[in-house]
């Protein structure tokens, strides 16, 4: 049996390597999938089917191997993270206890609403914020609480706020899908 190297990379790594692909595929835009289609096409027509999973392979190691990445693991952490790590410790050592941060407080008769676009959509609390501002004409604060999940988001506000967005959003499309907005049946 063969000894690892040093310089082998660990299944771990190659592991989280693919996910940091997988999830830039995902959220690429579509310049960048049209060149990804357009560089399978040369593959399939360049490569055996039997060949292909080595080519990832090779493709892999090399991209894991980068000075760039080599680099970022042998950083040292930011001297004002380690001020806060070692005032964390001094605290907990001392027997203070930490505040925790402090929830925001959803104001009673706000309702929720459901919203049948998520991440996979590409749509985010932030881009949903500004989508909800513009189009009811409210600002940041008149917004509880946004959350963004794969297939679908929830959004608190004032039910006055809920209903104009009911109005103004519904069979509107969102990121090339069809927005359905309902009250929330939580």
């Amino acid at each position: 049996m063969e000894k690892e190297t040093s310089t082998a990379l660990s299944e771990e790594s190659l592991a989280r390597r693919i996910a940091e692909i997988e999830q830039a595929i995902r959220s690429a835009d579509p310049a960048e999938l049209e060149e990804i289609e357009r560089i399978k096409g040369i593959i399939r027509k360049n490569v055996s089917i039997f060949r292909r999973v080595e080519i990832a392979a090779y493709f892999l190691m090399k991209s894991s191997r980068t000075p760039a990445r080599e680099e970022r693991r042998e950083r040292k952490p930011r001297p004002e993270r380690q001020e806060r790590k070692e005032r964390t410790e001094r605290s907990a050592e001392d027997g203070e206890k930490r505040e925790a941060k402090p929830e925001r407080v959803i104001p009673e008769g706000a309702k929720t609403l459901y919203l049948n676009i998520g991440k996979m959509k590409h749509l985010y609390a932030k881009d949903l914020s500004k989508l909800l501002q513009t189009e009811l004409e409210i600002t940041r604060d008149d917004i509880y609480l946004i959350r963004v999940h794969d297939k679908y988001s929830f959004v608190t506000m004032s039910e006055e706020n809920c209903n104009k967005a009911i109005e103004k959003l519904n069979n509107q499309a969102i990121n090339g899908r069809t927005a359905k907005v309902t009250y929330s049946e939580k």
